[in-house]
Formats: C-alpha cells, sequence, structure tokens
C-alpha cells in the first residue's frame, strides 16, 4: 500500500500540469488522508536523497619491486554518509619486504560536503605515523569528477609545527573492453618550505607516474598488474642523497583493487 501511495505522489508531482504545481496541492490530495499524504512524502524524499550508505574501496593493495628493495603499498579510502554530507577515511602506506617494517603510513578523517554535483569539499585531520617523526596535519581539500572524466583528489595540509605542504593526483579509466581497464595515474607533492625532519625541500618534492592494466573478475574485484616511476626533486633529492636514498625508482607492480 505504501509503495503504490509513494508512486502515486511521484507520478502526480510529475504528470499534472505547470499550474498545478502551485503551491502544496496534490492529485493524490484528493484521494488519501493527510497523514498518509505526509508519509509518502518523507518516504519520497529520503529515498530521492536522504538516505545513508557506506562505501569502501582498496584502489590499491599492490606489492612495487621498487628496483630490487620490494615494497607493499596500500591506498584505500571509504565513507559513510548521503548525497551532500559524508565523514571520509583515507590511508595509504608501505611495508618494506626487504627489513620487514612498515616505512610509514598516515589516515586522514574527513568531513565532507557536496559543493557542485562533481565536487566535494573536504576538511578534518590527518595524523602520520612514521617510525622518526609522527605529525599531524590540519586538511582542507577537494575531490571529485573532472571534465573529461579525470578523477581527481588534491588538499592541502597544515602541519602542528606549521609547515604546509600539498599534494595532488589524478587518474583516468580507458574501457579496453568491458571488464579489461588501463587505469593511468599521476601524482605530484609539494612544500612551501623545508622540513628537514621529513627530508623535505621547498618546492615540487616528488611525482609518481604510473599505469595499471586490471581485469574485473567481478566489478568489485579486480586483479591488477603494471608499472610506476617516482622521482624527487630539487633539494628534497639533496636531502635522500645525504641519507643514501635513491632520488627515482621504477617499479613493476602486482595487486588487487576491490571494493564494496
Amino acid at each position: 500500500m505504501r509503495a503504490l501511495l509513494t508512486t502515486t505522489v511521484l507520478c502526480a508531482a510529475l504528470g499534472a500540469p505547470a499550474i498545478a504545481q502551485d503551491g502544496q496541492w496534490s492529485a493524490a490530495d484528493e484521494y488519501y488522508d493527510p497523514a498518509e499524504m505526509d508519509e509518502a512524502r518523507r518516504q519520497l524524499q529520503h529515498e530521492g536523497g536522504g538516505t545513508r550508505y557506506l562505501f569502501f574501496q582498496a584502489d590499491r593493495l599492490e606489492y612495487q619491486s621498487n628496483d630490487g628493495a620490494p615494497l607493499l603499498v596500500w591506498d584505500a579510502q571509504g565513507w559513510y554518509g548521503g548525497d551532500l554530507n559524508r565523514i571520509w577515511v583515507k590511508t595509504e602506506g608501505e611495508h618494506s619486504l626487504e627489513e620487514d617494517s612498515i616505512e610509514g603510513f598516515e589516515i586522514e578523517a574527513l568531513y565532507s560536503r557536496a559543493i557542485t554535483p562533481y565536487f566535494d569539499l573536504q576538511a578534518g585531520l590527518r595524523q602520520d605515523f612514521d617510525p622518526d617523526f609522527a605529525t599531524t596535519y590540519a586538511v582542507v581539500g577537494l575531490q571529485g569528477l573532472a571534465p573529461y572524466w579525470f578523477e581527481v583528489d588534491g588538499a592541502a595540509y597544515l602541519s602542528e609545527d606549521g609547515d604546509l605542504t600539498a599534494g595532488f593526483e589524478a587518474e583516468y579509466e580507458l574501457l579496453l573492453t568491458q571488464r579489461l581497464i588501463l587505469q593511468p595515474r599521476a601524482e605530484l607533492a609539494f612544500a612551501a618550505q623545508d622540513v628537514p625532519e621529513l627530508g623535505l625541500g621547498s618546492g615540487l618534492t616528488s611525482a609518481e607516474a604510473g599505469a595499471r592494466l586490471r581485469y574485473e573478475i567481478d566489478r568489485q574485484f579486480a586483479p591488477y598488474l603494471g608499472v610506476s616511476w617516482h622521482e624527487k626533486f630539487g633539494e628534497t633529492a639533496d636531502f635522500a642523497r645525504l641519507e643514501g636514498e635513491d632520488t627515482h625508482s621504477v617499479s613493476f607492480v602486482l595487486g588487487l583493487r576491490l571494493w564494496y
């Protein structure tokens, strides 16, 4: 009965002439009790945008060869909420197989508000868990779908010590078939000042680019392989050399992408 009433309200709203849309009048009001009409309208509004959902996606769960110093890398995010307001949690990090230790990882907790049909404004906190230097940041960013279907995510970070950094990443999905998908991806990192404790110099600190070819066995489960290139620049590269670290690497990657 409730489903029939909701359908009647929707059809009446869409099918009535323009003059019938004036005020709160609906043709269904002629046949149903006002209390039932109020309940049907509430249900229609809920199903048309008021429903809350839970979403999780591990975009990268992968092995990287890293020029002979292999890593396990993860990059995952999830949210809970509706069309306009959401709570996001994001995490990424690296585990060194050579040293059998986590080299560092981060977690972000963000409030997200849709400001256009394609972009969300996000703000919150980020906590870095680095073996040598753990730091907390305030975060402000934008995430969404740019023209030509590029998925983009950019944010600025202000640390508890007043250091300002930023990151930007973009990716694109090219459907070779309905299940075989090529995903180019690029990521840039910036710093407004030198942060010697983190081995960062001002300006463009690093860039990463790559491509991953995945096969969707199921829409929610897809193994992939690909290649990834990483480079450090400027004073950030100088800091790396002083520590005896490489400033660039090329990796073969093998991993899984999943969501629910």
